[in-house]
């Protein structure tokens, strides 16, 4: 039999054909005068295929293997028995047995096998699982099911309950029969041997050097250490199947709630690190670094950068990493008297939660300046600010300082020394404000 299925439009295609009795999406029946018809014609000699296409049939849209099959069912029929081998004797021309009607205590035996396969199968799910808030729904593989539908019949002696079982449980009755019998048994056997001995390995490499690793550390550790090479898939599931877990990084909550709302979102990187434009107020760069002071405190420091002249226009600190970090550093931007923007002037970040923030995005606009990130993960696109924060920790005393207000303090006095009195090589040795005078008085 063919696997290929029929697409709704070549559905609708194949019945229009005058020899086709039904069709669905996986197979098709035609009618007792085509075959007749095939039959005649195969036996002058013609070829299956052109037959079908004389018909008016796509034997593109049929195939080749569901072509040969019938050509050679019908033959064997037609030798058998004649033309009466080609009759389509099923009742109703349906294809399926009609279903006699249940007793009442039919019925009632149906209904009660049903019920107790569902107790069997809660208490399995009881067993296996605990049911609470944020528990994943347990879904019984078909491997459980059959050894499920066992139990219920044995216990309750239903013999002749296997088909009517199978149908409520999802699973086939050949499947179920096939699962049991002696030769799937052994298989399973020898397969269950094979887990063992790439569990054993799998845990040599998994505790190698006292450093647990992942499947993809576990690949390498057993191809370079121990000359031994599985596929991925397999150590996977063999980690799966053993509980081998191993530690990872908890996905960052941020990332994941943006994921969740859509209301997120990244634009292009118009910069492409052309950060030194030679125009103060064109390209300005901003970031979010930690700063860590007395007993392991942690505060947040935000900032605003002039690409072309390094002066920092606008920062601010916050023991609190939330949007406000962000937007009231813009704020700052704004009441900065000696910030002038120009023409087509952006503001570039990274791509970190508070620069996606449709808040932030918003108050971007509002200052009338196109907004840019970075590429993905790559710390490049925004260096001069990455510089900075570099130059801010070695030169300042942070760690020194006992509350967030000295902090705070520490910091203003820096930036001040760091725009009007920090002289920098790659400013003609000016500062930051000097230069950016020095250009204003050349442009």
């Amino acid at each position: 039999m063919s696997k290929k299925t029929f697409t709704e439009i070549e559905i609708k295609q194949l019945a229009a054909n005058k020899y086709v009795k039904s069709v669905s999406s996986k197979g098709i029946t035609y009618t007792d005068e085509f075959k007749e018809i095939f039959i005649a014609e195969k036996e002058k000699g013609k070829f299956a295929r052109l037959i079908f296409e004389e018909c008016g049939l796509d034997t593109e849209v049929l195939g080749t293997q569901r072509i040969k099959s019938a050509s050679k069912r019908w033959k064997k029929a037609y030798t058998v028995n004649g033309i009466d081998g080609l009759r389509d004797t099923r009742p109703g021309n349906s294809g399926r047995p009609r279903e006699k009607e249940l007793t009442l205590e039919e019925k009632n035996s149906r209904l009660e096998a049903q019920i107790n396969l569902l107790k069997a199968e809660n208490e399995l799910l009881k067993k296996n699982s605990f049911c609470g808030k944020g528990a994943e729904e347990v879904v019984l593989t078909p491997s459980q099911r059959f050894i499920l539908i066992r139990s219920v019949i044995e216990k309750y002696q239903l013999k002749n309950m296997v088909n009517y079982l199978c149908t409520v449980a999802g699973v086939s009755r050949s499947g179920y029969y096939n699962y049991f019998s002696e030769q799937s048994q052994e298989q399973r056997k020898q397969k269950e041997e094979k887990d063992q001995v790439a569990k054993e390995m799998i845990l040599k490499a998994f505790h190698f050097r006292n450093r647990k690793k992942g499947a993809r550390q576990i690949k390498m550790t057993l191809a370079g250490q121990f000359n031994v090479v599985y596929n991925l898939k397999r150590i996977s599931r063999i980690m799966k199947k053993y509980d081998i877990i191993c530690p990872i990084r908890k996905p960052n909550p941020y990332r994941r709630m943006m994921k969740a709302t859509h209301e997120h979102k990244v634009v292009p990187n118009l910069l492409n690190r052309q950060f030194k434009q030679n125009i103060p107020g064109k390209v300005l760069l901003t970031d979010i670094t930690y700063l860590f002071y007395e007993n392991g405190q942690k505060a947040y420091l935000s900032a605003i950068k002039d690409g072309s002249t390094g002066q920092i226009l606008a920062y601010h600190v916050s023991s609190r990493m939330t949007i406000n970090l962000a937007t009231d550093t813009l704020k700052k931007l704004k009441k900065n008297k000696n910030f002038k923007k120009v023409k087509e002037a952006l503001l570039h970040s990274d791509q970190g939660v508070h620069y996606t923030h449709p808040e932030f995005q918003k108050a971007v606009k509002k200052l009338g300046l196109q907004q840019s990130m970075s590429r993905r993960g790559n710390c490049w696109d925004n260096a001069p600010q990455e510089s900075f924060f570099g130059h801010l920790k070695d030169e300042t005393s942070i760690k020194a300082c006992k509350t967030l207000d000295e902090l705070k303090r520490e910091i203003k006095q820096y930036m001040t020394y760091y725009n009007h009195h920090r002289y920098q090589w790659n400013l003609n040795k000016m500062t930051p404000v000097q230069y950016r005078d020095h250009l204003i008085k050349t442009a």
